[in-house]
């Protein structure tokens, strides 16, 4: 598995890397099969078992028309209701058999995709934040769901057919030579010819094909872009421009396609050529055998029928090729995705948490992101539980990093960051985070009700308790005058709602979720003066007895903390309260004459 690298080609949606055919790729996807498989391996046995049945009794007529043949040309009729009753038996054989493999490689394939599906899914959520950032969301949502499509025809049925095909052309060569062998070396003159058009084709489509699942990732991700961003094209009027560049994508995602279908359609009828020139072989040089008595006509009725069973697999096959090509884009690029290793894991022994101080301290902490400069530069903090912590500087200084350490969206690349005396790496995820309320500068709402938001981080709280906490951060004013009140749909993100109110459902989020630590990222910026105001004393209610982080650029916000931390650089270059700073007449008090004049 490896460690995903911002800037690789995943991220940009496409990939530069070439179609591999080695063993190893291919051990690799076969086991990336297995896997999914595995847990219904009865039900593929029993599938497999059909299926072999079914193709060994599909085997059989061709004998049985070369034998009927010859007992009618002789004048005994005998054995032809044997042949008869074998004729009927082989079709029962191949109707039930037949129905039986596809009812369960149906049954298993789709419950095999749907199992990928969800993996993929929860794979998503144990990768960083740094991959999120760096890579469109649209091409995420084209592997989960075009590509996983890809996958569909090849298990449910493609993978049937690719051994039921490739058992009859067996069996049928087998047959061939057993009826023959004359007759069956005649027709291996046109399989070099075969063999070269399809190594020609595998070479070239291989490549369209894979460039049409890179081109569709673009299509969707630009389409999900362009969706998402709707009101900002609107308002710059960039609906022409956005037209143009969605064109340019939808039209190189036509021209990969184009590419595929001039190759089937170059490549198909030439296999059926093959098959006619063959099967002329096989009458000229066969009836040349039939007059010489070398041969009988059965025995040539019997090998034109086991050629066409020849030639009929090569034809599925070479279609079910086009198939498997897609298949295996579309599997290369899951995996991708699935061999990208989340950078922050739990540890193997993590330490139990239950009712944490808030006692937060760094220590000698260093940070970069993955490749980039060094943000953070031995920082040293020691905050008491219960303190309110402005954390102020210019933009890049330092401030939203501590808090993702915290949180522990990423870890620091050296130092420590502590909580009451515990590496915050020594503790599970989702214990520290249970532990810790975010309110980001934008509030990001899910399609459902306000009172589903609200309690998002608490799913248990009544009704009570979702309005306590809306009515505290001043929500419920605004909630009551909804048509439906907290029972009111907000669609997806929330588009309903203005900005501010929004802000106001994710303060109440957090205060209902009742954090010991709690972190504002920039949480008031996107809200009016007026409104600031009225959250004001719900700040101080929902600041109250825990750690709390602020980072802001409201004046208000900074002078109320316990203590302001300066940030330049990634280093602390002053911190103290509100007044002390200001007496220093140092950086902060710049910084501070900057907010006033602004404000004023």
């Amino acid at each position: 598995m490896r460690v995903w690298q911002p800037g690789s080609t995943l991220t940009q949606g496409g990939s530069k890397k070439v179609e591999d055919w080695s063993w190893a790729a291919t051990k690799r996807r076969l086991t990336t099969l297995w896997r999914l498989a595995r847990p219904y391996k009865f039900r593929t046995l029993i599938a497999i078992s059909a299926l072999l049945a079914s193709t060994a009794a599909s085997l059989a007529p061709p004998f049985l028309i070369g034998r009927a043949v010859d007992e009618v040309r002789t004048g005994n009729t005998n054995g032809l209701g044997w042949i008869v009753v074998g004729f009927v038996a082989a079709g029962i054989v191949v109707f039930l058999c037949s129905y039986a493999q596809t009812y369960f490689t149906s049954w298993t394939g789709e419950r095999m995709l749907a199992d990928l599906r969800n993996h993929m899914f929860r794979h998503f959520q144990r990768l960083p934040l740094g991959f999120y950032e760096r890579t469109r969301a649209g091409v995420l949502i084209s592997r989960l769901t075009n590509d996983v499509e890809a996958l569909d025809q090849l298990v449910t049925d493609g993978a049937g057919s690719l051994i039921q095909n490739s058992l009859t052309l067996l069996g049928s060569a087998i047959l061939l030579f057993i009826l023959d062998w004359r007759l069956a070396l005649a027709t291996l003159t046109v399989i070099p010819i075969l063999i070269a058009a399809t190594m020609s084709f595998r070479k070239r489509s291989g490549r369209s094909y894979r460039k049409v699942r890179e081109t569709l990732g673009a299509v969707t991700a630009t389409l999900a872009e362009d969706i998402a961003g709707m009101r900002v094209l609107q308002a710059f009027t960039r609906e022409r421009h956005a037209r143009e560049h969605f064109d340019r994508v939808a039209r190189t995602y036509r021209n990969a396609n184009h590419e595929t279908v001039i190759q089937q359609g170059l490549y198909f009828p030439f296999v059926e050529f093959l098959s006619a020139a063959a099967t002329a072989i096989v009458l000229g040089y066969g009836g040349y055998l039939v007059f010489e008595g070398q041969t009988t006509i059965g025995v040539l009725a019997a090998f034109l029928a086991y050629l066409t069973n020849f030639f009929d697999p090569v034809q599925q096959l070479s279609q079910l090729y086009s198939t498997f090509l897609q298949a295996v884009a579309a599997l290369d690029k899951i995996q991708e995705v699935l061999e990208v290793e989340p950078t922050v894991n739990d540890p193997e022994e993590p330490v139990d948490i239950h009712e944490i101080q808030g006692h937060v301290r760094f220590d000698d902490v260093h940070f970069s992101y993955e490749t980039g400069p060094e943000v953070l530069h031995g920082l040293t903090l020691d905050v008491a539980p219960g303190t309110t912590v402005a954390l102020v500087g210019h933009t890049g200084a330092g401030k939203s990093t501590i808090a993702k350490l915290i949180a522990r969206f990423y870890d620091p690349t050296g130092g420590r960051v502590m909580i009451d005396d515990v590496d915050v790496r020594d503790i599970r995820q989702e214990a520290l985070r249970s532990r810790l309320g975010i309110v980001p500068q934008e509030g990001f709402l899910f399609a459902g009700t306000v009172a589903e938001n609200i309690a998002f981080g608490r799913p248990t709280a009544t009704r009570d308790e979702v309005a306590a906490a809306a009515a505290a951060v001043g929500a419920d004013e605004f909630i009551s005058k909804l048509e439906n009140g907290y029972e009111t749909q907000l669609g997806e993100r929330g588009f309903r709602l203005s900005l501010g109110q929004r802000q106001l459902i994710a303060f109440a989020r957090a205060l209902l979720a009742d954090p010991r630590i709690l972190i504002l990222d920039e949480a008031t910026s996107s809200v009016d003066i007026g409104t600031e105001r009225r959250i004001e004393l719900a700040l101080r209610k929902l600041l109250h007895g825990r750690t709390a982080f602020v980072i802001a650029h409201r004046l208000s916000t900074i002078r109320d903390a316990d203590r302001i931390v300066v940030l330049e650089h990634g280093t602390i270059v002053e911190q103290g309260t509100h007044d002390e700073l200001l007496a220093k007449k140092g950086r902060y008090a710049d910084l501070y004459g900057n907010w006033s004049e602004a404000a004023a």
